[in-house]
């Protein structure tokens, strides 16, 4: 469980998006254990309601599930991962790109920019 947090932005949703990412990527496989509220709350640096708010709002979405007294697990259903995992690329490409439009680049100057990326 191993990623950082922008400060700038509300940790809950960025929880909920990274677990999402890393369902929807094959690293946490479906019926696996998470870590605790209190043990993810730790290894992040955040509140440990915030790591429960987020673990909850997967669950209501169907993609944790948690069993009394043995924590959190990872749903079958990893479809709705990949499918808000679809989302996150889908605004982060087109901020991106209205980003580049705003700064006068044309569609040409951005394939230039991320082929070089690329390479």
């Amino acid at each position: 469980m191993d990623f950082k947090l922008d400060k700038s932005r509300a940790i809950c949703p960025q929880i909920y998006d990274r677990l999402c990412a890393q369902i929807a990527s094959g690293q946490l496989s479906p019926d696996e254990r998470l870590p605790s509220v209190r043990e993810l709350a730790l290894i992040l640096g955040v509140n440990p309601n915030t790591v429960q708010k987020a673990f909850e709002n997967l669950e209501k979405d169907g993609i944790l599930y948690s069993l009394r007294g043995s924590g959190w697990f990872v749903s079958q259903n990893v479809n709705k991962a990949r499918t808000r995992l679809n989302e996150i690329l889908n605004e982060k490409t087109a901020s991106y790109f209205n980003e580049m439009k705003a700064l006068g680049q044309d569609s040409e100057a951005v394939k230039n920019y991320i082929k070089e990326w690329c390479e």
